[in-house]
């Protein structure tokens, strides 16, 4: 099994907080889901565009532990497994929506590359 070589060394609640939702990932996956609600796995997959299976649901697994993602599994057949934000995962958003216009003022966005749900943040 695979281990991390250091341990987890967050010193102040900044460093919590970047350790969550920082990263290229955390940050798109708390917004589509903001955005759409409850949805699938593939249907995560495909908003998220270039993303690969493996950071998929490795992302996924450490946004559970986290509880800022909540996966339900029902017993049907076929199996089906829908993801949705918790309450702490709604928290969150308001956060990642000042960080995006506060980011909107000095960065100037290539429209066409822009995802659809960044358009929400109102960072015009």
């Amino acid at each position: 099994m695979c281990q991390k070589k250091l341990k987890e060394d967050i010193r102040c609640p900044l460093e919590y907080g970047m350790e969550i939702f920082g990263g290229k990932w955390n940050s798109r996956i708390i917004c589509v889901l903001a955005s759409l609600g409850t949805l699938r796995y593939s249907e995560i997959r495909r908003e998220m565009g270039n993303i690969t299976d493996a950071v998929l649901g490795s992302t996924l697994k450490s946004l559970i532990s986290h509880e800022l993602v909540q996966r339900i599994s029902y017993n049907e057949i076929p199996p089906r497994v829908e993801y949705s934000l918790t309450e702490k995962g709604q928290s969150v958003v308001p956060i990642l929506q000042s960080i995006c216009k506060w980011s909107g003022i000095f960065y100037k966005p290539d429209a066409e590359a822009t995802m659809p749900h960044c358009q929400k943040c109102d960072y015009h």
